[in-house]
């Protein structure tokens, strides 16, 4: 059974790998990305890297709870670019993922069927070349309370084995936490019981 709150990733670019049909050249890359910015900073990389080729089609996916993802097929044919490199990235089954592939024209047409073949093999060649890692979703809150009762918190982050991302330590104490999405409900609920502490969710 699959775990609700875990998705897979790729936590560094992969290696350039390269696929050749009848002359026509096809480089693939993946990136890690967060935000569509991303994705234009990543594209604009590689068009001036590869200032002379024909095309850099790609396609991305991002979120965990919801999905966002769009494909770019840049001038080949409808469908025959974009829609077969989203195949890849939904059949390694990661997000916050970008899977860019530049074509060098080799004067020789493939055909929509040698395309599709071709943007789908470069597509799956550059997510064999990365790190696919599995990370669970988690939710941000923030601690607050008093000098006095930093022993009890400190008991119930330590039993719980929370990661503390940031903490001031003051007369008015607190710390931020981050909490796997199945154990927030749990969590929450523990703190906020206490007495003289705050508990609230910082992202949604």
């Amino acid at each position: 059974m699959t775990e609700k709150d875990v998705y897979k990733t790729i936590v560094k670019p992969s290696n350039e790998v390269l696929f050749k049909d009848k002359n026509s050249k096809f480089f693939g890359y993946a990136f890690p990305v967060k935000t569509e910015e991303h994705v234009k900073q990543h594209v604009n990389v590689l068009k001036k890297k590869h200032h002379s080729a024909r095309h850099w089609c790609y396609a991305y996916k991002l979120g965990t709870a919801t999905n966002v993802y769009r494909v770019n097929d840049d001038g080949e044919p409808n469908n025959s670019a974009g829609m077969p490199i989203y195949g890849q990235i939904q059949s390694f089954d990661i997000t916050n993922v970008l899977i860019i592939v530049v074509r060098y024209f080799g004067g020789v047409k493939l055909g929509v069927g040698g395309l599709i073949h071709a943007y789908k093999t470069t597509a799956q060649l550059a997510l064999d070349s990365s790190n696919i890692i599995k990370k669970t979703i988690n939710h941000i809150y923030l601690i607050t309370f008093e000098y006095k009762n930093m022993n009890k918190v400190m008991r119930i982050i330590k039993e719980k084995n929370l990661k503390i991302i940031d903490q001031k330590m003051e007369l008015n104490c607190q710390i931020t936490i981050s909490v796997r999405q199945k154990d927030t409900d749990n969590v929450f609920e523990i703190f906020n019981q206490l007495f003289e502490i705050e508990i609230k969710l910082l992202d949604t």
